[in-house]
């Protein structure tokens, strides 16, 4: 024992979440939350309050348009606008089971979960991917019962616990810390409660992305040629202050001008041909062709997209139709954008760009080869390698 260190610093995680809500820590089993058959509700999946409503592009056709030609010409002009690549990443898991006593003296058992969370940024210089943002933390999803004043402020209070806990210190020196602890809901209905918190925190993540491209945007390091390529969807929910406040809804547009979405993964029954949902017209595009761009809104989301998706790899060579196809969003910003959609130029140029980013080779390495850009590969990678060990994080709980 260090010389002076206090009893409540050498406990685990659990135990001071334990003695701070109130709760009975059972110490149960631990396990990743992590899968590949992660629900669409929390992975990159299609938000399906958002529906086809209109051509998205000033030149609206009504099949596919070959990029090959442009694609090369571009190549050989060394023509480029792609310079900053996000990418988000959680690893989630269970850490305990914790009971906490309800009216009439009932005692219910929750799952406490935690993940670690990190956003990176890596930007294209002098043809060299370099970092340029990078933020990581620990977030822990518990029941809103947890909170045994029912005021404000508690899980602020219970962060600046848990980072003075020595069992953070350890791990301090690396830049990890504890974010604010997030409720889930404890009303019953079919969702497990375990997905509850995972979608909690995704939520953060998905903050801590947004954060990362408005502190681009104060910067002044976005403009029409410099945009930024997200990974993953932009099919952001808006916050009430977004929804309310038209200042800070034109706010939230502007941060996204110069940003593009890419999903490498998609629900094809979202793909809509003349307001009806044609999942094989994206199985059938051709090599290094994309489809007409739709417009897509929300009766929920004050937001309008342009969507439209691109083909990077020959199907003959993929183990799914949908392998090697990428979808691309971009939010419309200008009225011009939302009255008529994107300039088919702009979409054309992005597009062939795109093509000229994909993986020289990655084969036997990652499942979703087939999808990859380069660089946001190189940025998946860095953020990962920034990861504690499955062991290691474990082992603060």
């Amino acid at each position: 024992m260090i010389a002076g260190e206090s009893v409540s610093k050498r406990k685990k995680i659990t135990q001071i979440l334990a003695e701070e809500t109130g709760g009975k820590s059972y110490k149960a089993h631990k396990y990743s939350l992590d899968s590949e058959r992660t629900s669409l509700e929390y992975s990159e999946g299609e938000d399906q309050t958002f529906s086809w409503k209109k051509h998205g592009e000033t030149e609206p056709s009504t099949t596919y348009k070959s990029l090959e030609t442009l694609a090369r010409f571009l190549a050989e002009r060394d023509e480029q606008v792609l310079t900053y690549f996000l990418d988000g990443s959680r690893h989630v898991y269970k850490v305990d089971d914790m009971a906490y006593t309800q009216s009439g003296n009932r005692s219910v058992i929750y799952p406490t979960i935690a993940g670690q969370v990190g956003v990176g940024i890596c930007k294209r210089q002098n043809k060299m991917m370099i970092p340029e943002a990078l933020t990581r933390e620990i977030v822990l999803s518990v029941p809103s019962i947890a909170d045994p004043s029912g005021k404000g402020g508690f899980f602020e209070a219970l962060s600046v616990k848990l980072n003075e806990s020595n069992e953070l210190a350890r791990i301090k020196q690396c830049g990890w810390k504890f974010a604010t602890p997030i409720p889930y809901e404890i009303k019953q209905d079919e969702r497990k409660f375990e997905d509850r918190g995972t979608a909690r925190i995704q939520d953060a993540m998905i903050k801590r992305e947004k954060e990362m491209v408005k502190k681009l945007v104060r910067e002044g390091k976005l403009n029409q040629d410099n945009y930024l390529v997200k990974d993953g969807s932009l099919e952001y929910r808006l916050t009430k202050t977004d929804k309310d406040d038209d200042k800070s809804f034109q706010t939230f547009k502007q941060n996204y001008n110069w940003v593009i979405g890419l999903s490498k993964s998609f629900n094809p029954e979202a793909c809509f041909d003349k307001g009806k949902a044609n999942p094989g017209f994206i199985a059938d595009l051709p090599l290094y062709h994309r489809t007409p761009v739709a417009y897509f809104g929300s009766e929920k989301e004050p937001l309008a997209f342009a969507v439209w998706y691109v083909r990077l790899r020959d199907k003959s060579k993929t183990r799914t139709p949908f392998d090697g196809i990428l979808k691309v969003e971009k939010i419309l910003v200008r009225e011009d954008e939302i009255k008529n959609g994107m300039e088919t130029e702009t979409v054309d140029r992005l597009s062939a760009l795109i093509i000229n980013e994909r993986n020289p080779t990655c084969y036997g390495t990652d499942t979703r080869w087939a999808n990859h850009i380069y660089p946001i590969y190189l940025t998946e990678r860095f953020v990962k390698s920034q990861y504690l060990s499955p062991e290691s994080f474990l082992h603060l709980f």
